[in-house]
């Protein structure tokens, strides 16, 4: 055999459709749009977007169906921003495949994908993780009668040391160096603010007085490994026979679990709903959650209507003390009595199995654990798209 010499490459005049590069594609992708295709799911998704786009006029958009299959290869991929979703898609044959590119046309770029973002309301991305759910309730695989609820914490895109003050926009350096005039050093250094910021008593920063003048929905969080960060908080509801995420919303950072649980709990009958599965108070169905979602007023709320609570009690010192609040009571003893049965000890086991699995696929692994966007709505668009594709495999 002769040795071959690379050579300067010339640019094709013409080229035959035999000659065009092509790929064996990855099974999964392949599997993956087969179901999509049998579904009908760009078609529907289409209809979902047609509002939102001129009637007649215009540059024709990139197809619909495409924009929220690079968001899922983002999640398949574990990519965390647009660009570099764009880029990887660019560089394989297999994924041009995926999304159903012809031979001649570009993959698009990042910017597009942004655009489409921002054009698409929340409810669209909201539409679209319903009819992913529709599509895995019609393989059997939603049965909507035990739902665990957890949540964990997302990096905002947007830095402490930005933070400013709420009341008159100053900074955290323009604070220090207010606190260290006040001690009597008028020209302090950059080392001598940092001694102070370290050493002064009562250091505490509160969202009621800071905030990110880049992400303004961004709240102070302790994150889970113990670090303070401005972030996000989703919340997922999951089915625990299943483990297919029935909601998936995005909420400050610092809200606490008792605030969010029903507006989860809402989500998810909603679209419960959807699939003909939604509970209600003569068949309701089991909410499973640990002990930071137990409070009297959020057990009260819940009791006689769709939801019958599985919640976690925090041991408690002394006797609870009622004050007449008779329905509170009933509920809290309600919640008790149907921890004590071993079907409550396997809930509770898989909703904390099930529920963080699903944080580490999607959070960790999925590239969302800092994400690269601003504000609530736009975080919330691309999770539910990456919730959804995890839903779809």
């Amino acid at each position: 055999m002769a040795l071959g010499r690379q050579r300067a490459v010339q640019g094709e005049l013409l080229i035959g459709w035999h000659e065009v590069p092509t790929a064996p594609g990855h099974v999964f992708y392949d599997r993956l749009n087969a179901v999509l295709d049998g579904a009908g799911f760009d078609r529907q998704v289409e209809t979902l977007c047609a509002p939102h786009y001129a009637a007649k006029t215009g540059r024709p958009s990139v197809p619909p169906g495409r924009y929220f299959r690079m968001l899922f290869v983002g999640y398949f991929e574990g990519l965390d921003s647009e660009r570099g979703i764009a880029w990887r898609c660019a560089d394989s044959l297999s994924l041009r495949h995926f999304l159903q590119l012809g031979a001649s046309e570009a993959v698009p770029d990042h910017s597009t994908l942004s655009r489409t973002r921002a054009r698409l309301p929340l409810e669209v991305h909201d539409a679209v993780f319903a009819l992913v759910l529709e599509l895995v309730a019609e393989h059997g695989l939603v049965k909507g009668r035990r739902v665990g609820v957890d949540a964990s914490t997302m990096e905002a895109n947007a830095a402490m040391r930005s933070i400013v003050r709420r009341k008159d926009g100053a900074g955290w350096q323009a604070m220090l160096g207010e606190l260290a005039r006040a001690s009597g050093v008028d020209t302090p250094t950059a080392d001598q603010l940092r001694q102070l910021d370290r050493s002064r008593a009562g250091k505490r920063v509160s969202n009621a007085d800071w905030a990110s003048p880049t992400d303004p929905e961004a709240r102070i969080t302790r994150m889970k490994d113990g670090r303070t960060r401005l972030a996000y908080k989703p919340e997922h509801a999951v089915d625990l026979d299943t483990g297919a995420i029935l909601a998936a919303a995005v909420h400050a950072g610092d809200a606490g679990d008792t605030q969010t649980l029903e507006t989860t709990l809402a989500v998810a009958a909603a679209n419960l709903a959807t699939v003909d599965l939604a509970p209600a108070p003569d068949l309701p169905a089991e909410v499973v959650a640990d002990k930071g979602y137990h409070a009297r007023a959020v057990l009260k709320r819940l009791a006689d209507g769709p939801w019958a609570t599985r919640i976690a009690e925090p041991a408690r010192k002394g006797v609870l003390r009622w004050h007449g609040d008779t329905g509170a009571r009933r509920a809290v003893y309600a919640n008790r009595a149907r921890l004590l049965s071993g079907v409550a000890r396997v809930a509770l086991l898989l909703r904390a199995v099930l529920c963080e699995r699903a944080f580490a696929h999607l959070l960790d692994r999925g590239g969302m654990r800092r994400t690269w966007l601003r504000g609530r709505d736009n975080v919330a668009k691309r999770y539910l798209v990456q919730v959804a594709g995890y839903s779809a495999c």
